[in-house]
């Protein structure tokens, strides 16, 4: 498995069991709210299939410029809102929490442009673990 090198940050699918929560959670991401823009990297490839986020993390290029990426796995097909994996590749390397597909843009858009930092998202989730955005965003 080799991610390719990119300026945008990643969405990696590594779920292939169902391709129309694929499409509806596509869907949702490249839709967000004003002001936000999805400009994520979809990395849609079979040889990703079933790979955890060390896996991938592993494979991203040296020159990756993102301090985080985001995975499509089985949870993310599954669950209402397509809640996707958000892991830190940087700072705290490894550490996690899952966001709707409908405020990746946000958290790529204010990751990448250093507006905010990943805690401030991952102390953001709710009881279930799932960042649903913030008052104001």
């Amino acid at each position: 498995m080799k991610l390719p090198p990119t300026e945008n940050a990643l969405l990696v699918r590594t779920d292939f069991s169902n391709q129309n929560a694929w499409k509806r959670l596509i869907s949702d991401a490249q839709e967000p709210a004003d002001p936000f823009i999805f400009s994520m990297e979809i990395v849609d490839d079979r040889a990703n299939s079933g790979a955890t986020a060390e896996q991938i993390m592993t494979a991203l290029p040296a020159e990756y410029p993102h301090s985080f990426i985001m995975l499509a796995d089985g949870p993310s097909m599954s669950e209402p809102d397509f809640p996707l994996l958000v892991v830190d590749v940087t700072g705290d390397a490894g550490r996690r929490f899952r966001a709707v597909a409908l405020q990746i843009a946000s958290i790529d858009n204010n990751l990448s442009l250093g507006n905010m930092d990943f805690a401030e998202f991952a102390e953001s989730v709710d009881e279930t673990g799932i960042f649903r955005g913030l008052p104001g965003l």
